[in-house]
């Protein structure tokens, strides 16, 4: 099972929410905490999560969750409404990198993704699910690559990849098929060829029979 398979079914099902899109992070200036309130040393995973609840008017959140060393199970830590947010900040508009920060009414934090992949899918879902359910008062995306907010960017260069992919394979099978007809016909006039050849030996061994 996927961490975000895990996770939706952890934390979010059984609050009647579904989870849209889920990345874990490291934070770039760590916190000190020797000694968590369970009395264990302060070694934990954790994930930023955005989910929408199933019941209308949906309701958007973030909500930042932890899974403790040696532990399978995860904890609901910290969680502000979509409309809470202000800014999220790709940190570099030119290459993509996996950092980036979220600022909401009351603070922010900065992030560090697994990977720069990773963090693009993540801000690129959280971008079209703020333009859907924010009527007014967006955040504002900045320093993001313009890939991260075209909505359906990443979808849609799936799709180029597949419709290319079939374009190439289309192109082979045409070429296939002109050579085919091109042995086609050479096999036709080969066959033309030695039908008259059987014919003009028929006619020439009828000839020399009589």
């Amino acid at each position: 099972m996927s961490a975000k398979s895990a996770l939706n079914k952890a934390i979010f099902i059984p609050n009647d929410e579904r989870l849209l899109a889920a990345v874990q992070v490291k934070r770039r200036t760590k916190k000190k905490i020797p000694f968590l309130a369970t009395g264990g040393p302060g070694d934990y995973t954790t994930f930023i999560c955005l989910s929408v609840t199933n019941k209308k008017p949906a309701q958007v959140f973030l909500t930042k969750v932890k899974q403790f060393e040696g532990s399978s199970s995860f904890v609901r830590r910290s969680q502000w409404t979509i409309s809470q947010l202000r800014q999220v900040n790709g940190i570099d508009s030119v290459r993509d990198c996996p950092e980036f920060d979220l600022i909401f009414e009351n603070g922010f934090d900065q992030w560090t993704a697994g990977s720069a992949g990773e963090k693009c899918v993540f801000v690129q879902v959280l971008h079209h699910t703020c333009q859907r359910f924010i009527p007014e008062r967006k955040p504002d995306f900045i320093n993001c690559h313009s890939k991260l907010l075209g909505g359906n960017s990443i979808l849609h260069e799936a799709a180029d990849s597949v419709s290319n992919a079939v374009q190439k394979a289309s192109q082979a099978l045409n070429e296939r098929g002109e050579r085919l007809g091109r042995v086609e016909e050479k096999t036709g006039e080969m066959m033309n060829s030695a039908q008259h050849f059987a014919d003009t030996a028929h006619k020439l061994a009828m000839k020399h029979k009589c």
